[in-house]
């Protein structure tokens, strides 16, 4: 039989002082480092675009259209109009407007039909205007 081995052998141990070496002279350098690096950082403030000479305040203005909820009767910025009005004086606007100001909203309380929301849409976008967007009257209930 060969030598016998006992657990009475010395334990294999890790020595801590090279890594407590390297970690000092890390921290070290990342304190160096540290005041290196910038301290504030650079805001860039939007500002207003130039106004074109060309550009009336009247065009800049929304345009919304407005059904009433009983009668479905159609306005435009307040205005009361016929279909066919609100078709030749949306696309009269619009054409007159440059294209990031061709938004139209429809404003409808909720008491109208989806049918009737559609078709004003509809005329508004054959009419020009990009994007469409909805207004909805008493949210509360």
């Amino acid at each position: 039989m060969g030598p016998k081995l006992s657990g009475s052998g010395a334990k294999p141990e890790i020595n801590l002082t090279p890594l407590i070496d390297v970690l000092l002279v890390l921290l070290i350098i990342f304190m160096v480092i540290s005041p290196i690096s910038p301290k504030q950082l650079e805001a860039k403030v939007p500002q207003p675009p130039p106004l074109d000479e060309g550009t009336s305040v009247q065009v800049r203005g929304l345009l919304v259209v407005s059904i009433a909820p009983g009668t479905l009767e159609l306005s435009l910025n307040g205005t009361a109009m016929q279909v066919d009005q609100l078709r030749h004086r949306l696309t009269e606007e619009l054409q007159r407007r440059p294209l990031e100001l061709r938004t139209v909203f429809v404003k409808a309380p909720k008491t109208v039909l989806y049918r009737d929301v559609v078709r004003i849409i509809d005329l508004a976008k054959g009419a020009g205007a990009e994007p469409t967007g909805l207004q909805i009257d008493n949210l509360e209930d």
